[in-house]
């Protein structure tokens, strides 16, 4: 067992720009973490939003939010790592594979020289394949290490489903998986609402007039969403803050929830040395089970595929 361990409800939040801040801010407010550590390599930008932040206090549940240093991943509980090249307007996710591979190593080098004993959630794009190189530059357990994967591409998904159907958003319960990114596919043979199928509900509505067309226009809403976002405005960072804080909560409280975030496939699927999103079991410790659903066959096919194109991305950078 190392010397260091991690300090109970530390959150290292590596990478002070648009998403790591709006991070920041929505885990502040949830009063999930004790400490909240901003680090960057523009040591003023983390200073300046750590201060701005801080001064928030007061309104903020309990916590200490400061900047921090490498030395803060020794006793760090959670690592989310932010950092990284950012999407350009027209860029795919995958165009940014050789520009972020080389800050995530240097990253959990980093990590790996202090002894941190934290679970490491990867944020940056393309994140399946940066969640595989710091999985294998790590050497550490498949579930210690994972990335943000669709939790963020199903919520959409959800938001979606809610507005065509007028049904509650919380009673709406409807999975992205595979790639984050353009091979991403709808899991509707797990998709319902309050226990009842979407071959059940649909005949029911009478909304659609053509529901299959719906179901293809909706999953390429939710395919294109974070293009049109950028396209707007830039990048996206307010709703994937969000989903951060409910991976990371589910860290921090052990709440065992299911959440399709990407992970280190070993035979799951029939899929191996591959990271994907798929059903997984977050605990304190990370991933502590997949959980391999009974996918219909055109969606196993989906993964498949989905699997292929992280493959040939993992082979370009020679890991």
């Amino acid at each position: 067992m190392s010397e260091h361990t991690w300090r109970s409800r530390k959150v290292l939040i590596v990478g002070a720009g648009a998403v790591g801040s709006t991070f920041a801010y929505a885990l502040a407010q949830s009063g999930l973490a004790e400490e909240i550590v901003l680090l960057d390599m523009n040591r003023d930008l983390a200073q300046g939003q750590a201060l701005d932040l801080a001064h928030g206090v007061p309104f903020f549940p309990t916590v200490h939010i400061t900047a921090g240093t490498q030395e803060d991943y020794a006793d760090a509980q959670v690592v989310v790592i932010t950092a990284g090249a950012k999407q350009r307007p027209g860029e795919t996710r995958l165009d940014l594979l050789h520009r972020n591979a080389s800050i995530v190593e240097g990253i959990v080098d980093d990590m790996v020289a202090r002894d941190s004993q934290a679970t490491v959630v990867l944020v940056s794009n393309p994140v399946d394949v940066l969640t595989y190189v710091a999985h294998k530059r790590s050497g550490w357990p498949r579930g210690r290490v994972l990335g943000s994967g669709t939790v963020l591409d199903s919520a959409r998904f959800r938001y979606l489903l809610s507005q065509h159907c007028g049904v509650d958003v919380h009673n709406v319960h409807a999975y992205i998986l595979g790639e984050h990114g353009d091979s991403e596919f709808a899991a509707w043979s797990m998709t319902h609402l309050a226990g009842i199928t979407m071959e059940e509900y649909c005949p029911a509505c009478h909304s659609c007039a053509d529901w299959a067309q719906e179901r293809a226009e909706i999953v390429q809403q939710v395919r294109d969403s974070a293009y049109h976002i950028i396209d707007y405005k830039g990048a996206t960072y307010y709703a994937v803050g969000l989903a951060l804080v409910r991976i990371v909560g589910a860290i921090l409280r052990n709440q065992q929830s299911v959440l399709t975030v990407s992970t280190v496939l070993d035979g799951e699927y029939g899929l191996k040395d591959v990271c994907l999103s798929v059903p997984s079991i977050v605990t304190q410790e990370g991933i502590a089970r997949v959980l391999e659903t009974d996918l219909a066959p055109d969606e196993r096919e989906a993964l498949a595929h989905s699997a292929t194109v992280i493959q040939k991305a993992i082979s370009a950078l020679g890991r």
